[in-house]
């Protein structure tokens, strides 16, 4: 006598709760590991008042390097800049000083993740001869009050200003990119040897060290 054998179900659904959980898993992986930056077109979406750094920290990565390093510009490293201070500050006042300029805005959130990861590498790099210039792309005039609350809840230890348009613009055509945060990796004789857009709390605090601990063998 044999047993006849019920057909399996075809109407089984696809989306079983283990299937959907392993999903889950892998697009967590690919996210963690992706890249996020803003653009200006995201400020009218977020709120310009600073708030403490999001524990999910969005994800970014290396942008390709000039095959050799690109020479800032005497215009650039000698523009007058204001500062978060009240006064004014030029790149050429860190000549000699291995140093990271660091794009950013109060209203990007891949900054604010960013930013408490540059106070530690400053904390960690600063007796080696290592400075950290923080420019915001905001106006100077209506975003004044704000980052400077920004620098004060951020613990921002390092010279904070704004960056002219002719500023902005000349590192931001190194890497042909206009979202931030965007860092670069800058020699004591005004070199930019590495270039960093977006933020990555798993990959670009170890590559940025790396970058300055090259920079300062050099």
């Amino acid at each position: 006598m044999s047993i006849e054998k019920k057909p399996r179900d075809s109407k089984q659904p696809f989306w079983s709760p283990l299937r959907a959980l392993l999903t889950l898993i892998v697009l967590s992986l690919i996210a963690l590991g992706g890249v996020s930056s803003c653009t200006s077109s995201d400020e009218k979406n977020v709120a310009t008042q600073p708030t403490a750094p999001a524990n999910n920290a969005p994800s970014s990565s290396t942008r390709p390097q000039p095959a050799a390093p690109a020479a800032l510009s005497s215009n650039v490293l000698a523009a007058k800049l204001k500062t978060a201070k009240g006064g004014t500050m030029s790149l050429s006042d860190y000549s000699g000083k291995v140093m990271l300029v660091n794009l950013w805005a109060t209203w990007c959130g891949p900054c604010r993740n960013e930013i408490p990861e540059l106070v530690k590498i400053r904390k960690e790099f600063a007796p080696k001869g290592f400075e950290i210039v923080g420019l915001s792309t905001e106006n100077p005039t209506s975003s004044e009050e704000s980052v400077k609350n920004f620098v004060q809840s951020f613990n921002m230890d390092y010279q904070v200003g704004w960056a002219s348009p002719e500023v902005a613009i000349a590192f931001m055509q190194m890497t042909q990119r206009d979202a931030i945060p965007q860092s670069f990796i800058i020699s004591r004789d005004g070199h930019v040897l590495k270039q960093f857009v977006g933020f990555s709390p798993v990959s670009t605090p170890p590559q940025i060290r790396q970058a300055i601990e090259e920079a300062l063998k050099g």
